[in-house]
Parts: C-alpha cells; sequence; structure tokens
C-alpha cells in the first residue's frame, strides 16, 4: 500500500511539473484500427500486458530495466494500468507484431493525453528504447526520459543506473547483449566498407565504438545527426552492447544518439 500511495505522489508531481509542458502534438500517432477499447487481463512485466482478448500487448518505444529494478519497473505499470483497465492503442501505421507475435502499440487510458509509455518515463521506471519510429515521438519520450533523471526519480535514483561511461571496458563488456545508456566523447569517425564507425577512443583500449550503416546516414543527417560532424563531440547513446574485438553499439535509428554539446 505505501509504495501504491508513493507511485501516485510521483506521478501527481510529475503531471504537474511537467508534463503539461510536453507538446503531445509533436508526437502524431494514429488509432489503430479495431484496436480501441481493449481491456487488460494481468501485467506480465515492466512492458508487456496480457489483454482480455488472450493476445499479450508490448508498450512500443521504450526498455525496461532488470535486475533490482524490474519489479518496481512493473509493479509502476500495474499502478497505471491495473486488471480491468480499458486502454485505446495508437500507432504510426498499421499495428505491427514483434518476433513473438505480441501486439505492439502506443497505449492511453480513456481521455489521457500521455501515454503509458510517457507516463513510465516520467516516473523514471523506463528508458526510451533504440527505435521509436517518428522524430517527434522520440524527441517528446526523450524529453520526458531527461526530466525524470534530472529529477532523479524512480531507478535514476540509483548510481548504479547512470549512463555508463563510453571509456570503461570491463564495463561494457559485462553488459554484452543488455540495453544500456553510454556517454562519452567521440574521439574519431571512420567509414569502412558499408559500415560508419563513431570510436570513443582508439582501438584495441576497450573504448566503445558505435556502428552505423552507411545506407542510413541521411536517416541521421536530416535530423542534424551528421554522423562525420559528430568527431569531439559528448553524446549519449542507447542500444544493446554487443562484443567483438571491443564493445559494439549498432545504431539504426537517430534516437539512439542525443548530442550533449
Amino acid at each position: 500500500m505505501a509504495q501504491r500511495l508513493r507511485l501516485a505522489f510521483v506521478l501527481a508531481a510529475w503531471l504537474a511539473a511537467g508534463a503539461a509542458a510536453a507538446q503531445p502534438t509533436q508526437c502524431r500517432l494514429q488509432p489503430l484500427e479495431g484496436t480501441n477499447g481493449v481491456e487488460v487481463a494481468a501485467v506480465r512485466d515492466a512492458r508487456t500486458l496480457a489483454l482480455k482478448d488472450g493476445t499479450e500487448l508490448r508498450l512500443a518505444a521504450i526498455e525496461a530495466p532488470a535486475g533490482s529494478q524490474a519489479e518496481a519497473a512493473r509493479a509502476a505499470l500495474e499502478k497505471l494500468a491495473p486488471a480491468g483497465t480499458t486502454l485505446e492503442l495508437m500507432g504510426l501505421g498499421r499495428e505491427p507484431r514483434d518476433r513473438y507475435g505480441r501486439r505492439v502499440a502506443f497505449d492511453f487510458l480513456p481521455d489521457s493525453q500521455h501515454s503509458l509509455q510517457q507516463m513510465l518515463l516520467g516516473l523514471g521506471e523506463a528508458w526510451v528504447g533504440a527505435n521509436v519510429g517518428d522524430p517527434g515521438c522520440a524527441a517528446l519520450l526523450l524529453s520526458t526520459e531527461s526530466g525524470a533523471r534530472n529529477a532523479r526519480r524512480g531507478f535514476w535514483a540509483d548510481p548504479n543506473f547512470a549512463p555508463l561511461p563510453a571509456d570503461r571496458a570491463a564495463q561494457l563488456a559485462a553488459e554484452q547483449g543488455r540495453f544500456v545508456l553510454v556517454e562519452g566523447t567521440i574521439s574519431s569517425v571512420h567509414k569502412s566498407g558499408s559500415t560508419i564507425y563513431l570510436n570513443f577512443g582508439p582501438p584495441g583500449t576497450g573504448a566503445l565504438s558505435v556502428t552505423i550503416a552507411s545506407r542510413l546516414q541521411r536517416t541521421f543527417t536530416v535530423v542534424g545527426l551528421d554522423p562525420q560532424s559528430l568527431s569531439g563531440r559528448r553524446v549519449r547513446v542507447r542500444g544493446w552492447v554487443e562484443y567483438r574485438s571491443g564493445p559494439i553499439i549498432e545504431a539504426a535509428a537517430p534516437e539512439q544518439i542525443e548530442r550533449l554539446y
């Protein structure tokens, strides 16, 4: 009960202090045909709902924490959308399915301007994911996440959830296969074959490299993130850590890279 009251207080404070400042018109979602009025049967985890019709719904555009904060994040979603809640599903086009067959959508309580995704981000119980799918929606969600991080809400109050330094080889190696946020200054940018490499340190040092397929360069450039202009810039990167000759994050969408200065 105490946890539910605390969550309600934090959500009310977020709505009063910052959510109203974010313009929902930045994110032009459309109702998904035949999906409004779905009813929640249960909360599976911090970003998955079981629906009364027997299908499962994954919250689009966010990632949820694992480990010590996983239960807190799940409890936050259960508070926002307990069993019996009716949701309106919105999207950027035709409703997609993930590789497990789950429905994927932005989810709204009736008459709410803020999606469940934005509420979880505002509470500090989720990260913006690696592929939001729309620049306006990405900007809105990233701004909400930033507000929670600056206010140290939710898991942002735990130093273990701070973005990882891009030059910490051992820490990055330990995160292989996990979704992370990483910060650092890009020391060099070079193209090899069909791939652009953003390097946070000299080869062999264990520093992170971010890869971007050359065919996607224009996608980044049109939103002001020309990869070739990022050398010497401090950035925040989000995505899944792979390990080849060193730690690598593949960036397939501009929202994975935030320029900090």
